[in-house]
């Protein structure tokens, strides 16, 4: 079936539908040879070059099936994870690759003091269902408290506490070392509210001096991933992960 070719090209993820269109008055597409002019419509088999370098364009048409992407990105202390940020602060989608289709989805967030495993995707069904809490994927971070925590309050944080959005508790803690005035922990939940590690601790009186995530779903961050370094996910991991999700 043939599909309006600044469609095709916007599908892409190459550029918003308007700036496509300014390209195709430029005269820097063409279609099976002859300079494209706008409106014009392609096809399976066609030939369509931009600046003279080809381009697959089977993707875009309609009936195609587009495979799911999934990006890792290990997000360093700092960045906001929002495309523009009225402050001027650097955001995630600075460092990314461009896609190989359509635009980057975030799969959730972290706010701009935690670290660690962030993921994005092409696909916007798989994004929405990893994020529902009906899904209950898990996130798994490493966290340091101020002081140390007493028995009675990781009582507290594995059975719930009440915070201003409702009952929330962690569904495993696991110490993983203490320092003089500080504490590690490993924690672990099936949802993703704002700030909730955070909340979660100040609720019982322990202030967070460093977050990091480590695992979303089955997917963990590479221990070989350098902050600000992204990786494309293999496809097996890419399953999986739409199996976590229900999908």
């Amino acid at each position: 079936m043939a599909e309006r070719l600044q469609k095709v090209l916007a599908g892409l993820g190459l550029g918003s539908r308007r700036s496509v269109e300014e390209w195709i008055r430029a005269g820097r597409v063409s279609v099976n040879g002859q300079v494209a002019e706008l409106g014009v419509r392609v096809a399976p088999g066609d030939r369509v070059l931009l600046d003279g370098r080809p381009l697959e364009i089977s993707a875009a048409l309609p009936g195609a099936a587009l495979p799911s992407v999934v990006l890792g990105y290990h997000k360093p202390i700092g960045e906001v994870t929002t495309r523009q940020d009225p402050e001027g602060r650097p955001t995630v989608f600075d460092r990314l690759p461009p896609p190989p289709q359509g635009r980057w989805v975030v799969v959730g967030r972290l706010d701009v003091n935690t670290s660690g495993l962030l993921l994005f995707t092409t696909d916007g069904a798989l994004a929405h269902r990893l994020m529902h809490p009906s899904s209950e994927v898990e996130r798994e971070y490493l966290v340091r408290v101020r002081s140390h925590p007493s028995a009675a309050a990781l009582t507290r944080l594995r059975e719930g506490v009440q915070l201003d959005d409702g009952w929330a508790r962690f569904d495993r803690l696991e110490a993983e070392q203490a320092s003089d005035g500080h504490a590690w922990y490993r924690c672990i939940l099936h949802e993703g509210r704002n700030r909730e590690v955070r909340r979660l601790w100040s609720a019982v009186g322990h202030e967070v001096s460093r977050l990091m995530r480590l695992r979303y779903g089955p997917i963990r961050l590479p221990e070989d991933l350098r902050s600000g370094q992204s990786r494309l996910l293999p496809a097996e991991l890419v399953d999986e992960l739409a199996r976590a999700a229900n999908m």
